[in-house]
Protein backbone atom coordinates (compact mmCIF):
# COMPACT_ATOMS: atom_id res chain seq x y z
CA UNK A 1 0.00 0.00 0.00
CA UNK A 2 1.38 3.40 -1.00
CA UNK A 3 1.29 6.31 1.45
CA UNK A 4 2.04 10.01 0.93
CA UNK A 5 3.77 11.71 3.87
CA UNK A 6 3.92 15.52 3.96
CA UNK A 7 6.31 16.59 6.75
CA UNK A 8 8.97 19.32 6.66
CA UNK A 9 10.69 18.27 9.89
CA UNK A 10 13.58 16.09 8.73
CA UNK A 11 13.88 14.09 11.95
CA UNK A 12 10.18 13.26 12.11
CA UNK A 13 9.91 12.64 8.37
CA UNK A 14 12.89 10.31 8.30
CA UNK A 15 11.66 8.35 11.31
CA UNK A 16 8.13 7.92 9.90
CA UNK A 17 9.44 7.06 6.43
CA UNK A 18 11.76 4.34 7.74
CA UNK A 19 9.35 2.86 10.28
CA UNK A 20 6.38 2.60 7.93
CA UNK A 21 8.68 1.20 5.26
CA UNK A 22 9.78 -1.54 7.64
CA UNK A 23 6.10 -2.10 8.45
CA UNK A 24 5.37 -3.05 4.85
CA UNK A 25 4.20 0.24 3.35
CA UNK A 26 5.59 2.14 0.37
CA UNK A 27 6.05 5.75 1.52
CA UNK A 28 6.59 8.85 -0.61
CA UNK A 29 7.89 11.73 1.52
CA UNK A 30 7.46 15.39 0.55
CA UNK A 31 8.38 18.52 2.52
CA UNK A 32 6.21 21.23 0.96
CA UNK A 33 2.61 21.88 0.00
CA UNK A 34 3.50 22.24 -3.66
CA UNK A 35 5.25 18.86 -3.72
CA UNK A 36 2.24 17.39 -1.92
CA UNK A 37 -0.08 18.70 -4.64
CA UNK A 38 2.23 17.46 -7.40
CA UNK A 39 2.41 13.97 -5.89
CA UNK A 40 -1.37 13.77 -5.57
CA UNK A 41 -1.81 14.78 -9.20
CA UNK A 42 0.49 12.04 -10.50
CA UNK A 43 0.05 9.09 -8.12
CA UNK A 44 -2.70 7.17 -6.35
CA UNK A 45 -2.36 6.75 -2.60
CA UNK A 46 -4.10 4.57 -0.05
CA UNK A 47 -3.55 7.04 2.81
CA UNK A 48 -2.23 10.59 3.34
CA UNK A 49 -0.21 11.74 6.35
CA UNK A 50 -0.43 15.54 6.42
CA UNK A 51 1.55 17.90 8.64
CA UNK A 52 -0.25 21.20 9.28
CA UNK A 53 2.94 23.27 9.48
CA UNK A 54 4.40 23.03 5.99
CA UNK A 55 6.55 26.03 4.97
CA UNK A 56 4.67 27.20 1.89
CA UNK A 57 1.06 26.27 2.54
CA UNK A 58 -1.18 25.47 5.48
CA UNK A 59 -2.27 21.93 6.10
CA UNK A 60 -5.84 23.14 6.38
CA UNK A 61 -5.71 24.49 2.81
CA UNK A 62 -4.29 21.19 1.56
CA UNK A 63 -6.90 19.18 3.44
CA UNK A 64 -9.64 21.31 1.89
CA UNK A 65 -8.10 20.71 -1.55
CA UNK A 66 -7.94 16.96 -0.97
CA UNK A 67 -11.56 16.75 0.09
CA UNK A 68 -12.70 18.89 -2.84
CA UNK A 69 -11.15 16.36 -5.23
CA UNK A 70 -11.52 13.05 -3.36
CA UNK A 71 -13.95 12.35 -0.57
CA UNK A 72 -12.64 8.84 0.12
CA UNK A 73 -8.84 8.84 0.51
CA UNK A 74 -8.03 8.62 4.25
CA UNK A 75 -6.16 11.57 5.78
CA UNK A 76 -4.32 11.46 9.09
CA UNK A 77 -3.29 14.93 10.23
CA UNK A 78 0.05 15.33 12.03
CA UNK A 79 -0.02 18.36 14.32
CA UNK A 80 1.52 19.97 17.39
CA UNK A 81 -1.89 21.40 18.32
CA UNK A 82 -3.74 19.50 20.99
CA UNK A 83 -6.74 21.70 21.82
CA UNK A 84 -10.18 20.18 21.54
CA UNK A 85 -11.34 22.95 19.21
CA UNK A 86 -8.40 22.29 16.87
CA UNK A 87 -9.32 18.62 16.75
CA UNK A 88 -12.98 19.31 16.10
CA UNK A 89 -12.11 21.75 13.32
CA UNK A 90 -9.86 19.23 11.58
CA UNK A 91 -12.41 16.44 11.82
CA UNK A 92 -15.13 18.71 10.49
CA UNK A 93 -12.87 19.69 7.59
CA UNK A 94 -12.56 16.05 6.57
CA UNK A 95 -9.62 14.58 8.48
CA UNK A 96 -10.13 10.93 9.40
CA UNK A 97 -7.74 10.97 12.34
CA UNK A 98 -4.93 13.02 13.85
CA UNK A 99 -1.65 12.42 15.68
CA UNK A 100 -0.29 15.00 18.12
CA UNK A 101 3.49 15.49 18.12
CA UNK A 102 5.47 13.87 19.56
CA UNK A 103 3.81 10.54 18.77
CA UNK A 104 4.65 6.87 18.96
CA UNK A 105 5.54 5.31 15.60
CA UNK A 106 3.92 1.98 16.41
CA UNK A 107 0.69 3.80 17.23
CA UNK A 108 0.89 5.69 13.92
CA UNK A 109 1.32 2.42 11.99
CA UNK A 110 -1.62 0.91 13.89
CA UNK A 111 -3.82 3.90 13.06
CA UNK A 112 -2.87 3.68 9.38
CA UNK A 113 -3.84 -0.01 9.33
CA UNK A 114 -7.09 0.74 11.14
CA UNK A 115 -8.07 3.41 8.63
CA UNK A 116 -7.16 1.19 5.68
CA UNK A 117 -9.26 -1.56 7.21
CA UNK A 118 -12.24 0.77 7.47
CA UNK A 119 -12.11 1.81 3.82
CA UNK A 120 -11.15 -1.61 2.42
CA UNK A 121 -13.32 -3.51 -0.05
CA UNK A 122 -16.20 -5.70 1.08
CA UNK A 123 -15.31 -5.07 4.70
CA UNK A 124 -17.00 -7.15 7.33
CA UNK A 125 -17.54 -6.07 10.90
CA UNK A 126 -14.15 -7.55 11.76
CA UNK A 127 -12.41 -5.37 9.18
CA UNK A 128 -11.67 -8.33 6.91
CA UNK A 129 -11.90 -8.12 3.12
CA UNK A 130 -13.58 -11.19 1.69
CA UNK A 131 -13.71 -12.68 -1.81
CA UNK A 132 -15.13 -16.19 -1.81
CA UNK A 133 -12.96 -18.45 0.37
CA UNK A 134 -10.21 -15.81 0.42
CA UNK A 135 -10.13 -13.40 3.37
CA UNK A 136 -7.58 -10.64 4.00
CA UNK A 137 -6.88 -8.98 7.33
CA UNK A 138 -4.99 -5.74 6.52
CA UNK A 139 -4.24 -4.88 10.13
CA UNK A 140 -2.27 -8.11 10.56
CA UNK A 141 -1.09 -8.60 6.97
CA UNK A 142 -2.77 -12.00 7.17
CA UNK A 143 -4.57 -14.02 4.51
CA UNK A 144 -6.84 -17.03 4.97
CA UNK A 145 -8.09 -19.58 2.45
CA UNK A 146 -11.11 -21.59 3.60
CA UNK A 147 -10.37 -20.52 7.16
CA UNK A 148 -6.71 -21.61 7.08
CA UNK A 149 -3.91 -19.05 7.37
CA UNK A 150 -1.58 -18.67 4.38
CA UNK A 151 1.82 -17.08 5.04
CA UNK A 152 2.55 -14.07 2.80
CA UNK A 153 5.26 -11.45 2.62
CA UNK A 154 4.11 -7.83 2.89
CA UNK A 155 4.37 -7.25 -0.85
CA UNK A 156 2.62 -10.50 -1.73
CA UNK A 157 -0.17 -9.36 0.57
CA UNK A 158 -0.44 -5.93 -1.06
CA UNK A 159 -0.48 -7.39 -4.59
CA UNK A 160 -3.44 -9.51 -3.55
CA UNK A 161 -5.07 -6.58 -1.73
CA UNK A 162 -4.84 -4.19 -4.68
CA UNK A 163 -6.28 -6.81 -7.03
CA UNK A 164 -9.17 -7.42 -4.63
CA UNK A 165 -9.74 -3.70 -4.08
CA UNK A 166 -10.06 -3.17 -7.83
CA UNK A 167 -11.51 -6.56 -8.66
CA UNK A 168 -13.64 -5.27 -11.54
CA UNK A 169 -10.60 -3.91 -13.37
CA UNK A 170 -7.67 -5.38 -15.23
CA UNK A 171 -4.51 -3.87 -13.72
CA UNK A 172 -1.32 -3.45 -15.69
CA UNK A 173 2.05 -4.31 -14.17
CA UNK A 174 2.76 -0.57 -13.86
CA UNK A 175 -0.48 0.02 -11.94
CA UNK A 176 0.35 -2.72 -9.44
CA UNK A 177 3.90 -1.40 -9.06
CA UNK A 178 2.43 2.04 -8.39
CA UNK A 179 0.62 0.65 -5.34
CA UNK A 180 3.60 -1.31 -4.03
CA UNK A 181 6.66 0.87 -4.42
CA UNK A 182 7.64 4.34 -3.25
CA UNK A 183 10.02 6.79 -4.89
CA UNK A 184 13.53 5.44 -5.19
CA UNK A 185 12.57 1.82 -4.47
CA UNK A 186 14.41 -0.61 -6.70
CA UNK A 187 11.97 -2.65 -8.79
CA UNK A 188 13.00 -5.91 -10.44
CA UNK A 189 11.73 -6.06 -14.02
CA UNK A 190 9.81 -9.28 -13.35
CA UNK A 191 8.83 -8.62 -9.72
CA UNK A 192 5.06 -8.53 -10.30
CA UNK A 193 5.17 -11.69 -12.39
CA UNK A 194 7.03 -13.43 -9.55
CA UNK A 195 4.50 -12.26 -6.95
CA UNK A 196 1.57 -13.41 -9.10
CA UNK A 197 3.22 -16.81 -9.66
CA UNK A 198 3.82 -17.21 -5.92
CA UNK A 199 0.25 -16.25 -5.03
CA UNK A 200 -1.11 -18.77 -7.50
CA UNK A 201 1.10 -21.44 -5.97
CA UNK A 202 0.08 -20.59 -2.41
CA UNK A 203 -3.67 -20.40 -3.12
CA UNK A 204 -4.88 -21.75 -6.47
CA UNK A 205 -3.58 -21.61 -10.02
CA UNK A 206 -6.78 -19.91 -11.18
CA UNK A 207 -6.83 -17.22 -8.47
CA UNK A 208 -5.37 -14.48 -10.69
CA UNK A 209 -6.13 -14.20 -14.40
CA UNK A 210 -3.52 -12.99 -16.85
CA UNK A 211 -5.05 -10.83 -19.58
CA UNK A 212 -2.49 -11.13 -22.35
CA UNK A 213 -0.97 -7.80 -23.32
CA UNK A 214 -2.93 -5.93 -20.62
CA UNK A 215 -2.28 -7.15 -17.11
CA UNK A 216 -3.86 -9.07 -14.24
CA UNK A 217 -7.27 -9.45 -12.63
CA UNK A 218 -8.44 -11.49 -9.67
CA UNK A 219 -10.85 -14.24 -10.68
CA UNK A 220 -14.61 -13.57 -10.23
CA UNK A 221 -16.01 -14.57 -6.88
CA UNK A 222 -18.04 -17.50 -8.25
CA UNK A 223 -14.86 -18.97 -9.72
CA UNK A 224 -13.05 -18.39 -6.44
CA UNK A 225 -15.83 -20.29 -4.68
CA UNK A 226 -15.22 -23.30 -6.94
CA UNK A 227 -11.47 -23.06 -6.40
CA UNK A 228 -12.05 -23.00 -2.66
CA UNK A 229 -13.37 -26.56 -2.87
CA UNK A 230 -10.02 -27.69 -4.24
CA UNK A 231 -6.73 -27.99 -2.31
CA UNK A 232 -4.22 -25.13 -2.76
CA UNK A 233 -2.06 -25.35 -5.87
CA UNK A 234 1.03 -25.95 -3.75
CA UNK A 235 -0.54 -29.19 -2.51
CA UNK A 236 -1.40 -30.49 -5.97
CA UNK A 237 2.05 -30.20 -7.57
CA UNK A 238 3.75 -33.22 -6.09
Amino acid sequence: MRILLAEDDSLIGEAVHKFLGRSGFAVDWVKSGQDFRNALSTHEYGCLLLDLGLPDETGEALLTCVRAKDSRVPVIVITARCGIQDKLTLLNMGADDFMVKPFDLEELAARVRTILRRVGPDKADSGAACHGPLTLYPQRFMAMWNGKAVALTHREFWVLEVLMRRKNQVLSRAQIEEALYGWGDEIESNAIEVYVHTLRRKFNAGLIHTIRGVGYQIAPEHQIEQQGKQPPASQTCA
